[in-house]
């Protein structure tokens, strides 16, 4: 539990947003200082309780791409949001008033996290905790009640500089620091227009998400497999290859992400992405997948495809001796 007030980083954040670094999510421009405290969302809120949901699956599925672990099976708002909804009855009953959210409200959560003793924000951004690593997601009530406090966890990163290190497109640009613009999570799934061509080399394999500055920290050699089956590898998914991929129409790749995180990216989104991962890693057996792509309707997949076709070709070239 975490005392209601103003986040303790409600200053960068603003900055952080007047400096653009938030790319396409203009959501995040409207009214930042509602967002930085409870009590402006949730009149006579005095309390933030935040809880962590362990997402942590285990290695990758042998594939010729990657996709960021949380999304290879539910949706997990479809599994956590109802375990909310139990907990606010329970609230409820006691006297108060909440509003509860899963990365879906105006709430700088990491930072009530920091003050209700869940983990740490390292210097990747993304929150750590002593026994989950950094595989769990956060859930948020904000309620009227008054509940005791528990103490806010130490930064427990030390001199390591893993995740900075380890990021494929250096948008940790300084610890504690993140410009989404070049984060291959951003790219691939928050933004809806063509992938920068400096960044798509960069983006390697990576057709959904990036978990590399998660799966480098040293603190998750304590994290444990998730016991919620629903998080676990879908193998339909699996069972793809890249190109496989490029021939789902817009019913097929509804019907194969249905319920997943993934199908809010949209046909279009996705094939941009794959486009990207072939150009990065294909060979002379994918043009001709990547030829009839390069016909789609969608300008957004035809471009990438014609970029891909392209680096392909350029790679395979004969070399002068």
């Amino acid at each position: 539990m975490a005392p209601a007030q103003r986040a303790r980083h409600a200053d960068a954040f603003q900055d952080w947003i007047k400096d653009g670094k938030h790319g396409d999510m203009t959501w995040l421009e409207r009214d930042p200082e509602r967002r930085s405290d409870p009590r402006i969302v949730l009149p006579g809120c005095q309390s933030v309780v935040v809880m962590a949901f362990n997402y942590h699956t285990g290695p990758h599925p042998p594939a010729n791409y990657r996709i960021a672990s949380y999304s290879w099976n539910r949706d997990y708002h479809d599994f956590i949001t109802p375990k909310l909804r139990d907990l606010n009855l329970f609230l409820e009953q006691h006297g108060g008033t909440q509003r509860f959210y899963t990365d879906t409200g105006p709430v700088l959560e990491r930072d009530f996290a920091n003050e209700a003793g869940l983990g740490w924000n390292g210097k990747s951004t993304v929150q750590i905790h002593r026994g989950l690593g950094s595989w769990f997601f956060l859930a948020d009530f904000l309620t009227t009640l008054a509940l005791p406090v528990d103490q806010p966890e130490n930064d427990r990163c030390g001199k390591c500089t893993a995740c900075i290190d380890a990021c494929p497109t250096r948008a940790i640009t300084s610890p504690h620091s993140m410009d989404a613009r070049r984060c291959i999570s951003y790219l691939t799934i928050e933004h809806k227009g063509p992938i920068p061509l400096e960044l798509r080399p960069l983006m390697g394999d990576r057709i959904y998400g990036c978990d590399d500055c998660l799966a480098i920290c040293p603190w998750n050699r304590f994290a444990k497999v998730s016991q919620e089956t629903r998080l676990h590898a879908r193998e339909t998914i699996f069972d793809h290859s890249l190109r496989d991929f490029l021939a789902l129409t817009d019913q097929e790749f509804r019907t194969l992400f249905s319920k997943s995180p993934i199908k809010r990216s949209k046909r279009p989104r996705f094939l941009r992405n794959v486009c990207v991962a072939l150009g990065n890693t294909g060979n002379h057996d994918d043009l001709p997948a990547l030829r009839t792509a390069a016909q789609d309707p969608d300008p957004l997949i035809a471009e990438h495809a014609e970029w891909a076709m392209a680096e392909i070709l350029r790679r395979e070239a004969p070399q002068p001796d």
